[in-house]
């Protein structure tokens, strides 16, 4: 679970653009960079080599 005071600071590196959390999946969401970073052992990981593109 990430801290919601912690989410509102999380910005895509990519886009610089706010995150969506995506609980069930486990990842931070940039819908406008279209990638998705994952979040491991409740660590997110904004690395772009790390993300995964959203379909």
């Amino acid at each position: 679970m990430i801290e919601p005071w912690l989410l509102e600071r999380l910005v895509c590196p990519a886009t610089r653009t706010r995150l969506r959390h995506d609980e069930a999946a486990q990842e931070l969401l940039s819908e406008e960079g279209g990638l998705a970073y994952p979040i491991r052992d409740g660590v997110p990981v904004l690395l772009v080599e790390h993300a995964r593109r959203l379909g």
